[in-house]
């Protein structure tokens, strides 16, 4: 059964329907120029399933979260595994079968593997940049890097999401990054006003989770900014105390909407990660279910609780999530990095955020993709781990338009090209975009040059 009833072909159909009151909104959003407004509301109003003809629900709205498993994670050893290959290709690890008959994955994802009928993988990815910041440049725009690879020449997919679609409620961001701003993530010529919110603070360590530096004037409390009148009575004392400290003087547009964000209730609880019950934390991996010391060794931090903030997110209203879930970059012991942490960790927290996403009735408008830069090189080096390898590699994908169980395209018998059905980084963008209702076709000024949003690529028709 697909998580989403809705499928591709269906999907096509509903783009011949413009919806007026879209139209409007979008229109009073400011978010397009008029001659793209109504094709871009069209894959809105499929974007957004639920919407009634009176106004629309927060959870008929759909949304992403971006797993960046940045450094590149092993597709040998987690997602296309080649039991019958060399013992150099082969690696350290066994093959599990899953519950879904003819695919397998390494044996060290036993969880993921108990329910691959909710998810699916890509064996096929590929292109030609073998730089982690170049490769983010490449995954998260779509275009090749500029001279700089940790700055953005164009804008990435949360950035013009942002611009397309804008907000929900003025109480959550669009855009928000946990728990920082990674190469490849920023908004380039689309300014500051889509960068990500970053949430600074890292749900990953250990204590509460508390966001910095959004801190009311002396005189308000909470309550009181609960107040929409009593908000706008004191904000000028709000501005003015922050002021001396010299916040409001350094602060650009976007600065000061995440504070009017931060200083709603909804958002408040969006972010509180304490309001979730303890054995929900511990279904994702809270620390004390780990051995501290292996994690240490092995270099894995624990960014199960990420996830678990990036259901709350998607739920308050946030249309796309980029979680930080680094760092595969597994050179040098990487079997053993890979054994003691990180695949345990990730199998975890993976199929707890499929399954917790779908008990909440969230999984038929939430599109996860799980991917890094690049895969590994198929021959191990002599370090016992695996290189940079950006000529095939795999990526997984739950929830939204995708149908469990499939796996698409394949690699060779060593797991060093594609073999059937390649697919590019533009392919999966424009499989995110299709799914929120974004115009790929849209174009944007740089320098006076229209850009668009992206130069190639189609949706993966074969997930649905």
């Amino acid at each position: 059964m697909p998580a989403n009833p809705i499928g591709c072909e269906e999907f096509r159909r509903s783009l011949r329907r413009p919806d007026r009151r879209a139209f409007v909104k979008a229109g009073a959003l400011g978010a397009l120029a008029l001659d793209g407004l109504f094709r871009a509301e069209a894959r809105a109003e499929e974007a957004n399933p639920g919407r009634q003809a009176g106004g629309s629900s927060l959870s008929k709205i759909n949304n992403v979260i971006l797993l960046w498993m940045r450094g590149g994670p092993s597709h040998h050893d987690m997602w296309d595994p080649k039991p019958d290959a060399p013992a150099e290709v082969r690696g350290e690890f066994g093959v599990i079968d899953t519950n879904v008959p003819g695919v397998r994955l390494s044996d060290l994802l036993p969880m993921s593997a108990k329910i691959m009928d909710k998810w699916s993988i890509v064996r096929s990815l590929h292109h030609h940049d073998a730089g982690h910041s170049t490769g983010d440049q490449i995954c998260f725009t779509g275009y090749n890097p500029g001279p700089n690879p940790d700055e953005n020449v164009h804008p990435s997919i949360g950035s013009v999401v942002s611009k397309q679609l804008g907000h929900l409620s003025t109480s959550m961001p669009p855009y928000v990054m946990i728990p920082r701003l990674l190469p490849g993530a920023g908004s380039a010529y689309l300014g500051t006003a889509h960068k990500p919110f970053e949430t600074g603070a890292d749900p990953a360590q250990p204590g509460p989770f508390k966001l910095p530096n959004f801190k009311l004037a002396q005189g308000i409390t909470y309550d009181q900014v609960d107040d929409r009148k009593g908000l706008l009575k004191r904000f000028d004392t709000l501005r003015r105390d922050a002021d001396k400290s010299g916040q409001v003087d350094a602060a650009d547009k976007f600065q000061m909407r995440a504070w009017d964000i931060l200083t709603s209730p909804a958002a408040r609880d969006a972010f509180d990660l304490d309001k979730e019950p303890a054995k929900v934390r511990e279904r994702y991996g809270h620390m004390p279910a780990f051995d501290p010391k292996a994690a240490d060794r092995c270099g894995a931090p624990n960014w199960a609780q990420r996830m678990l903030l990036a259901r709350r997110l998607v739920e308050a209203g946030v249309r796309i999530v980029t979680v930080d879930v680094r760092w595969w970059d597994t050179h040098v012991k990487g079997f053993e990095s890979l054994k003691l942490g990180f695949l345990p960790r990730w199998d975890r927290a993976f199929s707890a955020l499929i399954e917790d996403l779908e008990t909440r009735g969230l999984l038929e408008t939430t599109l996860v993709v799980a991917w890094g830069e690049f895969g590994r090189t198929p021959k191990v080096n002599a370090q016992a781990g695996r290189d940079h390898y950006p000529s095939v590699f795999s990526a997984a994908f739950a929830g939204g338009p995708v149908r469990g169980g499939r796996v698409v395209g394949a690699s060779d018998s060593n797991g060093a090209f594609p073999k059937a059905n390649p697919k590019s980084p533009q392919d999966v963008l424009a499989t995110i975009y299709r799914h929120l209702g974004v115009d790929t076709e849209a174009q944007y000024l740089n320098n006076g040059r229209p850009i668009s949003v992206l130069p190639s690529g189609k949706p993966i028709d074969e997930l649905c």
